[in-house]
């Protein structure tokens, strides 16, 4: 489908709007990227995906390096071609013209967002014990205190978006700066345990699977769960309409933020089996703060920690949550969901219903996962979060092979044809069974189906009483103000 003059959306307040402005330059662009993929996955993870393998845990994060590298690869491309906002939305519409596959791949990666934000709620939850020490003192009472805070803090990020106190760039940096730190003071003291000899790496190439599972079948599994840990440079293509450049920016900057946080993980990943007993770190539900402690014990940094984990995981709720309600807003202003959450604040001009049905979705998350699931939180909101996103990969890595003899006036990153066929196998792969515990499919299948049915209720009431399709006018409008 070659690219078409952009037709004018039939809904209010859509017209005449001005070009965004180019701000984010090269430096920005790379400290953007690295501060959205580092955070809650490699804090939280780590002793989630040594659980699947034992000591071998970085095994599965060079294969989910490597599958999000080749991804990453088509989107350079996708990003180049067409430098507009709304990201797999687009792509996919450009490459099928599907407008219900556009709906289903735009509410996917709202739900994506929206199962991040729970998983990084409920971790700042129990990272705030830790920070007050209450976690071994209230015993069985922690648990509800933990989901009783992580609720709250959904309700505090809500009236922040309500506000309207945008997302900045300059406010990423500051928020990866403290990420990085956290990181590198794993790192560190990972490093000086090894220096003063009291590391044992040969955990590092002890293979330990559970329910007596078969190395591929392990391996496999525990790559679709670190996979979460590289997702986020997805997020940067919405900002190429306000990147200086983003032609010739783009590839660098999104290639060498992904390689390096890619190396960070492989790092923390090797020094915290080799510092700490594979045991004690799949049991905690913060194993980096457990490689500080056993490393530097003299350290009073528990508090110290906790607090690095807590503001490295607020920003994911944030951007995540920000971005769920204003999908929601432009999904309704484009007329393919309910009209009610095209609902603005007059005073604030910020999208209250989308923001108010978003967080709904959020707390039902929460909820369901710690007591109708009732196991492995963490692992299946991450791991639902990854199911999403390797399924839009898999998409967007087609819509490339697609969209080859769409020809472009503009010069454009152009990734080896091999390597979308390799992105789509090994997306599509990762998302059956064979990767993905029932649970995953179970909380994915039901945000889809709530997108589902605000999907029909909107095409009956089109259809009904509007008298008109329900489809995307041009997917470039999606999540606009």
């Amino acid at each position: 489908m070659s690219a078409s003059p952009r037709p004018a959306p039939p809904t209010e307040g859509a017209s005449d709007q001005p070009e965004l402005k180019k701000a984010i330059t090269p430096k920005l662009l790379l400290l953007f990227i690295v501060g959205d993929i580092l955070g809650t996955g490699v804090y939280s993870l780590t002793g989630k995906v040594a659980g699947e393998v034992g000591g071998a845990g970085w095994l599965p994060i060079i294969i989910a390096f490597a599958v999000a590298m080749v991804s990453a690869l088509s989107y350079v491309e996708m990003v180049t071609k067409y430098p507009q906002a709304a990201g797999a939305a687009l792509y996919v519409h450009k490459a099928f013209g599907i407008h219900f596959l556009t709906f289903m791949v735009t509410f996917a990666v709202l739900s994506s967002g929206i199962t991040s934000a729970s998983n990084s709620a409920i971790f700042l939850a129990e990272n705030v014990l830790k920070a007050f020490g209450l976690e071994e003192s209230l015993g069985d009472a922690a648990a509800p205190l933990t989901t009783g805070i992580a609720l709250a803090f959904l309700v505090i990020v809500a009236l922040v978006n309500l506000r309207g106190v945008a997302e900045s760039v300059k406010a990423n940096v500051v928020l990866t700066a403290i990420e990085m730190t956290g990181l590198a003071l794993v790192i560190v003291v990972g490093f000086f345990t090894v220096a003063r000899g009291q590391a044992d790496f040969s955990r590092v190439i002890l293979f330990e699977t559970q329910d007596e599972k078969g190395m591929f079948m392990a391996v496999i599994g525990a790559t679709a769960l670190a996979f979460f840990s590289m997702v986020g440079f997805e997020d940067s293509v919405n900002m190429a309409e306000e990147t200086v450049d983003p032609v010739k920016n783009f590839p660098r900057a999104l290639i060498t933020g992904l390689s390096i946080t890619g190396v960070i993980y492989v790092l923390i990943s090797i020094l915290a089996v080799a510092v700490v007993p594979i045991g004690r770190l799949t049991e905690s539900t913060t194993p980096l703060l457990e490689v500080v402690k056993v490393g530097a014990p003299g350290i009073p940094i528990d508090t110290i920690f906790a607090f690095i984990s807590i503001f490295a995981v607020a920003n994911t709720v944030l951007i995540n949550m920000m971005m769920a309600s204003r999908l929601l807003y432009g999904m309704s202003k484009q007329g393919v969901l309910p009209g009610f959450l095209r609902g603005v604040l007059a005073s604030r001009r910020t999208p209250w219903a989308g923001i108010v049905f978003s967080t709904v979705l959020a707390f039902a998350l929460v909820l369901s996962v710690r007591y109708v699931l009732a196991e492995d939180t963490i692992a299946a909101l991450g791991g639902t979060t990854a199911l999403l996103l390797l399924a839009v990969f898999g998409l967007v890595n087609v819509s490339v092979l697609v969209l080859r003899k769409d020809k472009v006036e503009n010069r454009h990153f152009r990734t080896p044809t091999v390597l979308p066929w390799i992105g789509a196998a090994t997306s599509f792969a990762l998302v059956t069974p064979l990767a993905q515990p029932a649970q995953n499919y179970v909380i994915a299948g039901g945000l889809l189906a709530v997108g589902l049915v605000l999907y029909i209720a909107t095409w009956i009431y089109n259809s009904a009483i509007k008298a008109r399709r329900t489809r995307f006018h041009h997917p470039d409008d999606i999540g606009r103000d």
